[in-house]
């Protein structure tokens, strides 16, 4: 197998296995760029799973059609931001433990979405959706010799975008005033509050925008790959965004390069069986290494990046 048929195997692979995770990453950036440490996006992701693939059997069981895979990710984008008000609500206005509330956040996720399905499905796991997100080649751009192979070949819409919007987030986040405000409350929200901006409504929208953008993540990653919803759906994918969100430094684009590293690790895992330099090595080691490369990640960078310098605090209006 020549070099550009294993990097076509690989890279599209790597871009569609990175999409849920930086869609989550940039959750997290917007919740933990205005002080609240989420640690709950894996529970993020597992909402926004449930919420897609439930609401997209119910439309098509009502006769929608290809729409109704839009609707369910429109309704995991809710549905998601709804349901991280709980992490808000906990951390914001009671001051609670900003790690403990982001752990049950995780707990509470998976436990109450697997018992709705069993109550709405009578078993472990839903159906298959029929409208599915499915692989394409990008008209005209994937015959454009290289990179057309490599970027726009055998993708999904997902990912491209999950590049747009980490792209519009990085404007939004450095070059608009509400990311100046998103900013200035995590790093000081004393010299904010002083400023005339409302700390606490700032902070719950950064936790509803990790929820919106978690969740969506979650629901990319059942309509393009699963195509159901189970309680193992997610498997520590929000873990990895955690990591990816920290290996990035807290920068939209640092996070999408780090989600699309996590990415590449995740395709040898897909692929390596059919590459000729991996195929002798043991399944069970390619599934496990992009957890290793995350722990690796964190390991050697953890302590070299600097999130924003009131990140866990919590905040008391007159408080010094």
């Amino acid at each position: 197998m020549s070099l550009m048929a294993v990097l076509a195997l690989v890279v599209p692979a790597a871009i569609y296995a990175a999409a849920p995770l930086m869609l989550t990453a940039l959750g997290g950036l917007f919740s933990e760029r205005s002080g609240v440490i989420n640690i709950g996006l894996e529970g993020l992701m597992v909402v926004g799973a449930f919420s897609a693939i439930v609401t997209t059997l119910t439309l098509e069981a009502a006769g929608v059609g290809a729409a109704s895979t839009w609707i369910g990710l429109l309704a995991a984008v809710v549905i998601g931001a709804l349901f991280s008000l709980i992490h808000g609500v906990a951390s914001i206005h009671f001051r609670a433990d900003q790690v403990v509330s982001g752990v049950a956040i995780n707990l509470l996720a998976v436990g109450l979405c697997v018992f709705l399905i069993k109550l709405m499905y009578g078993k472990g796991q839903t159906d298959y959706i029929s409208n599915r997100f499915y692989r394409f080649d990008v008209p005209v751009l994937s015959d454009i010799p290289v990179i057309g192979p490599l970027f726009f070949s055998s993708t999904y819409i997902t990912s491209f975008m999950a590049i747009a919007l980490a792209v519009i987030v990085y404007f939004v986040i450095y070059f608009t005033p509400f990311g100046l405000r998103i900013r200035s409350v995590g790093e000081h929200p004393q010299a904010a509050d002083t400023m005339g901006i409302n700390v606490t409504r700032m902070r719950y929208i950064g936790v509803m925008l990790s929820g919106a953008f978690g969740a969506l993540g979650g629901a990319a990653l059942a309509v393009t790959v699963t195509g159901n919803f189970s309680g193992t759906t997610i498997a520590g994918q929000g873990f990895m965004a955690l990591a990816a969100l920290i290996f990035g430094k807290w920068h939209p684009l640092g996070a999408m390069g780090a989600a699309l590293f996590f990415g590449f690790a995740q395709a040898l895992s897909i692929t390596g069986a059919q590459i000729p330099m991996l195929s002798s090595v043991p399944s069970v080691f390619l599934l496990i290494a992009p957890y290793v490369l995350t722990i690796l990640a964190l390991a050697g960078f953890v302590g070299r990046s600097e999130g924003p310098k009131a990140l866990g605090s919590a905040y008391l209006k007159g408080s010094r």
